[in-house]
């Protein structure tokens, strides 16, 4: 047991600075990195401890982070759903999510809706281009200026400003379709 624990605060102590860059190079909020950072070392010890040893733990941490990361984003990506301008009719008119989504309070069959229509924008994102994906999360769900984001990547401007024009155009058809098949249906 205590040759586990050494090598768990060993890997701890080596990997803590480029881990924690790596996370904040992708995440905004300093705090939101932070529990991250420590999710990984929490999990860390668990499987540890759950007897379910890691061999590269370098590479697991990485991965862990990177999942807890992309948990971030889906959660992220929920709540601006809830609150962010929603699709646009081709009069020009905005539609609200509310008037997108079926509403909550509309019995089984439309929480249902709901649940699947939220589902598939996780899906659409995982879909997009990790480059893309990262560009419109950033800007649009984390409420990172172009400019931030083009500092903390070495990416210009211009090229994030394209990975999310590609995005949304992307976001737009693919969840046009899905939405097009409940109000059809």
């Amino acid at each position: 047991m205590a040759d586990e624990d050494r090598r768990i605060a060993d890997a701890v102590d080596r990997e803590q600075p480029r881990l924690r860059s790596f996370i904040r190079r992708r995440v905004a909020d300093s705090e939101d990195a932070e529990d991250i950072l420590q999710d990984v070392f929490y999990e860390l010890v668990e499987a540890y401890r759950l007897m379910k040893p890691v061999e590269q733990v370098t590479a697991w941490m990485f991965r862990v982070a990177r999942n807890r990361i992309v948990d971030l984003f889906r959660k992220r990506a929920r709540e601006a759903l809830r609150t962010a301008p929603a699709p646009v009719t081709e009069e020009g008119e905005m539609l609200q999510l509310e008037e997108w989504l079926p509403s909550p309070d509309g019995g089984p069959e439309a929480a249902y809706a709901r649940s699947v229509l939220l589902e598939e924008l996780d899906a659409a994102l995982d879909e997009l281009p990790e480059e893309q994906r990262e560009a419109f999360v950033g800007h649009e769900l984390m409420g990172q200026s172009f400019k931030e984001m083009a500092e903390q990547s070495g990416v210009s401007v211009n090229t994030l400003l394209s990975r999310k024009h590609y995005a949304v155009v992307y976001l737009r058809e693919r969840l046009r379709a899905i939405h097009e098949e409940f109000t059809q249906g």
